[in-house]
């Protein structure tokens, strides 16, 4: 079969196309027919290795991946031959053929293709365990998401919505403000053009968000910061700018506000049977028509190392999906 692995930490140039012999699945472990495989940012950062995970080269990237189960290990029950599935990893889904922990697998609905599929678990899964679990948010709350027209992004202002709040996008062009607006956003901040702070207390009366998503780092954390209300809660995702930013800690003394980590590959490991709770619930979302997981566009696997200078240069509004 053939797979896309790293063999050289260089970033996406790193990347060739291999011949590998089949997978087996062990006990406790599926076999899928990959028939769409998304591209992240953190596939990105495991190709420089500057990723939390760091796997020795050669390895295979890709978090997330959609097709069917053509054989299961001993003791799997939740999912049989045959199955439409869509599966998340640390890394490993730019292959023809992936086994992954059953724990990791979940059932596709009907109504969902395999390139939808492949394109939804980890910026949803990721959003959603940040939104609900770390952060609570209430209807009603005002909501600041940052890199709104990325992966992450797109998909905390379809949840923020989804779940009550006032959505802010905050985005680096119109376009990507107008793709913001079409999924729900309720105001948009250009934060090459506006000052990020003022715009945001301008557009909250003064109070500031409840909660920010931050997935982007770099220069707009710490004006993101400064615009969160009393009490609210800030969502350190991740960190797409490169840098990862020092911030003043007298200002979480002064708002009363909490800083709070997210890191939902750990989460995932942590607890997997909440995490594939969460996975269930945003499936059945999206094959509702609630959410719509925008795909930029749809790429054949041995453009992977293209696919990936295109997020890491920035390039890329929703998702990009590789297919065998």
């Amino acid at each position: 079969m053939r797979a896309i692995r790293c063999h050289d930490l260089i970033g996406p140039a790193g990347l060739r196309v291999d011949e590998l012999p089949e997978p087996e699945p062990g006990p406790g472990e599926v076999l899928v027919d990959v028939k769409a495989a998304a591209a992240n940012f953190p596939d990105v950062l495991l190709t420089h290795g500057k990723y939390q995970f760091k796997p020795p080269p050669p390895f295979i990237p890709g978090a997330e991946a959609a097709g069917l189960v053509t054989a299961i290990g001993p003791g799997v029950t939740s999912v049989a031959v045959g199955d439409r599935v869509a599966v998340t990893a640390i890394h490993g889904t730019f292959a023809e053929r992936i086994v992954a922990a059953e724990a990791s697998v979940v059932l596709l609905p009907a109504a969902v293709g395999f390139e939808v599929g492949a394109a939804t678990l980890l910026t949803y899964g990721t959003t959603l365990h940040a939104l609900v679990d770390r952060a609570a948010i209430q209807p009603g709350e005002t909501l600041l998401v940052l890199g709104a027209a990325g992966g992450v992004g797109l998909a905390a202002v379809e949840l923020g919505k989804l779940l009550g709040a006032r959505v802010l996008a905050a985005a680096s062009s119109p376009e990507r403000l107008a793709l913001c607006k079409a999924h729900g956003a309720d105001e948009c901040i250009d934060y090459t053009r506006e000052d990020l702070k003022d715009r945001v207390k301008q557009l909250t009366r003064g109070d500031g968000a409840n909660v920010v998503y931050d997935p982007v780092g770099g220069p707009y954390s710490e004006p993101a910061l400064r615009s969160t209300a009393w009490e609210g809660r800030y969502l350190v995702v991740g960190f797409a700018a490169g840098d990862i930013p020092k911030i003043p800690l007298n200002l979480v003394l002064l708002k009363g506000c909490q800083v709070v980590g997210v890191f939902w590959g750990s989460f995932a490991a942590r607890d997997p049977a909440k995490c594939r709770a969460n996975a269930a619930r945003i499936l059945a979302a999206v094959a509702d028509g609630h959410l719509r997981p925008h795909i930029d566009a749809t790429l054949p696997f041995t453009a992977a190392a293209e696919a990936l200078g295109r997020l890491e240069r920035r390039e890329v509004m929703g998702k990009l999906v590789l297919v065998p």
